[in-house]
């Protein structure tokens, strides 16, 4: 299907059909509320803090998983994949850096959180932008190790995108999904329970908190972790024993992250107090601060 219009195996018209729609309404949804996100920290002078920092690279983040879900949308709706070789190597990366960099702005913000609230101190501005530079920096390196020989991208069971291959069954490819996902979803997924545990027996009595200390990390298992599960399961035995159908439900259920992300972070904080309210009703906001 990568290069003709012809139905993969395992998938009917009508399957194909509806998973282009469900890309489609998951990306789209996803660019606007990330898109509101980081134009409410552009424009608001008062969110330009080193937390919601923290919470802007979580924004950029999941806009790339929702580019990239667009385009997988798209190539879903055409029934095949228009881009060649070379694209999907581009659109592997490119979703996988992204992927990386969103689970893991998640634990950087869920430790900045617990600074917040169990040191009583600012998070100092050096440490937020070293954050987001060994989150970026990581992020991009583990996804350019497939490029290099250390794993590989290849399409999905429906041929119309491109992720981490986990068909392979050979110690090189095993290796890595095993490395990988320690390091860039068990790890971070500790480091957010722990640091919203330590939040919740420092600050026991009703009201310290502001944040929600569950759904951060429900957000992380629901979303990402049924990949990390088809990952662990390809390094012990035969995914291709696992329908095509099946293989596609986790793809589909980390795409809805960015907008889960967004309505946690953004819309359920005080940015929708401030910046994207601003966003939103700018002739209202004038007079507010001429006042």
């Amino acid at each position: 299907m990568a290069d003709s219009g012809a139905l993969p195996a395992g998938f009917g018209e009508l399957e194909v059909l509806a998973v282009g729609t469900v890309l489609l309404v998951e990306a789209l949804t996803g660019l606007c509320l990330n898109g509101l996100t980081i134009l409410s920290f552009c424009k608001t002078p008062e969110l330009r803090t080193p937390t919601h920092l923290l919470v802007l690279s979580l924004a950029v983040a999941d806009t790339g998983i929702s580019l990239n879900a667009l385009v997988a949308a798209i190539s879903s709706l055409l029934r095949r994949w228009p881009y060649g070789p070379d694209g999907c190597q581009a659109h592997g990366f490119q979703g996988f850096a992204t992927a990386l960099a969103s689970i893991c702005s998640s634990a950087a913000l869920a430790w900045g959180r617990y600074h917040h609230y169990c040191t009583r101190g600012q998070l100092a501005w050096n440490t937020a932008i070293s954050l987001v530079l060994c989150v970026w920096l990581s992020s991009v390196f583990w996804a350019a190790l497939p490029l290099l020989g250390w794993g590989r991208y290849d399409y999905e069971p429906l041929g119309t995108c491109c992720t981490l291959d986990y068909s392979r069954v050979d110690r090189n490819f095993t290796s890595y999904l095993f490395t990988m996902a320690f390091f860039n979803f068990f790890l971070p997924l500790l480091i957010t329970l722990v640091s919203y545990r330590l939040m919740e027996q420092k600050l026991k009595k009703p009201g310290h908190l502001q944040v929600s200390t569950t759904v951060p990390a429900r957000t992380l298992l629901l979303c990402w972790g049924p990949y990390a599960l088809l990952y662990l399961y390809a390094t012990v035995a035969d995914v291709r024993s696992v329908p095509p159908k099946l293989q596609m439900v986790p793809a589909l259920i980390a795409k809805a992250a960015p907008t889960i992300n967004a309505i946690h972070y953004a819309l359920g904080g005080d940015m929708v107090h401030g910046g994207l309210w601003q966003c939103l009703s700018p002739q209202r906001s004038q007079p507010d601060r001429a006042r």
